[in-house]
């Protein structure tokens, strides 16, 4: 079922780290007209219609329960697209967005590959943020619960020395962030050599946050590639000849259905003076009681600022952001998820790839640097079928 391809080996030596796109984007004008709209589901986007059902791809019956187990009844679009050529060892290019499936998408086919040829340190999977990162390591161990595959997460803000003992056992994945990675692999603990399939999640994320020289070491390092998956919500012309040079004559497949529709929230602007911003951010939740609420900031200094700001005025907020430790981190959004506080104040950190349930109201302390953002940030409420609302401040 699996076939392996002879892969082309690719010099990246001259390479030169570029200006991440968010830079490039950040003096761009934003029409703040599109952050307007009335909100209401729309129940007549045509349904897709799938041409396999997860039977067709002929998995394992232990993983085919697995999958049962998760509600999973049907492969959603990206995963119809892309699980039988990624069986069949092809590169993907998938632009899928968020609440689409696309982390089941690549964790099943290289899972069932595992099943049928256990082989130590067979995929390597780079993620741009710890939160991602450690959601896909969650939904890996659901995949693969008593199949006896294993995985470690390789990720800032963990212990280093836990890193250390975890690289050291048998993995068949590893998971993880290209700053972490990449600092096991100065220290000789990490070596890619033997590594068959790179997976590269929120491609576009990670170049805006600069990592394109960080991915380049990475796939060079990866000397017995054979696949590589990667999967991003945009893709810029301007990635057209890096992408060109990680793949391999690669099946290009875009997902139009996801669970997210923005036409599902009710997006609207409000113009305040700066010093006025907190007093209406109050007002707007308390107006809405203990409803959950991800606020938006652009700095984590003014992130930690309102957080404080409103848990003096009996609200139950926090913060998460990237001068936080991972475990402050993860248990802020535990907390958030669980109930115990009703708002999160968040730097872009989370705006993409962590999947909240019933997220009713997000604000932008600050109109985001331009419209893909946006979308990535609201797209945490109005999700599932559900209505939320988005608020825009502006000075």
């Amino acid at each position: 079922m699996y076939k392996t391809q002879t892969r082309k080996k690719r010099n990246f030596s001259n390479s030169k780290r570029k200006p991440s796109r968010r830079n490039q984007q950040s003096n761009q004008k934003v029409d703040i007209s599109r952050f307007t709209n009335k909100g209401s589901v729309n129940n007549e986007r045509k349904a897709y219609v799938n041409k396999h059902t997860f039977e067709d791809f002929e998995l394992d019956n232990k993983l085919l329960a697995k999958i049962k187990e998760k509600g999973f009844k049907l492969p959603s679009e990206i995963q119809d697209k892309t699980i039988l050529p990624a069986l069949e060892g092809k590169d993907i290019v998938g632009i899928a967005g968020t609440g689409t499936g696309k982390t089941s998408a690549f964790l099943i086919p290289i899972i069932q590959h595992m099943i049928e040829h256990k082989q130590a340190n067979y995929a390597l999977i780079i993620a741009p943020t710890r939160e991602l990162a450690t959601q896909i390591n969650d939904e890996f161990l659901t995949l693969a619960r008593g199949l006896n595959i294993f995985s470690t997460c390789l990720i800032g803000g963990s212990s280093v020395g836990e890193n250390i003992k975890a690289l050291k056992r048998t993995n068949h994945f590893i998971i993880g962030t290209p700053g972490r990675i990449g600092d096991m692999m100065k220290r000789r603990l990490l070596k890619l050599d033997d590594f068959s399939v790179l997976v590269l999640d929120e491609f576009d994320r990670m170049l805006d946050m600069g990592f394109s020289k960080e991915i380049q070491q990475i796939n060079k390092e990866m000397k017995s590639k054979d696949q590589t998956l990667l999967f991003s919500a945009t893709l810029d012309p301007t990635q057209k000849k890096l992408v060109e040079e990680m793949t391999n004559d690669p099946i290009n497949v875009k997902a139009e259905q996801s669970t997210q529709d923005t036409n599902a929230i009710e997006q609207e602007v409000c113009h305040v003076k700066g010093q006025d911003k907190i007093q209406l951010v109050k007002n707007l939740i308390d107006s809405e009681l203990k409803t959950r609420t991800i606020l938006f900031s652009e700095t984590k200094r003014k992130a930690e600022q309102i957080s404080e700001l409103l848990k003096k005025s009996g609200i139950a907020a926090d913060a998460i952001h990237g001068d936080k430790s991972q475990r402050a981190r993860e248990i802020a959004l535990s907390k958030f998820k669980r109930g115990q506080v009703h708002v999160l104040v968040a730097t872009d950190v989370v705006a993409r790839g962590i999947d909240v349930k019933d997220v009713e109201l997000v604000i932008n302390y600050e109109a985001p640097r331009n419209y893909t953002d946006y979308v990535h940030r609201i797209g945490r409420t109005g999700r599932a079928g559900k209505t939320g609302r988005a608020v825009t401040l502006i000075d």
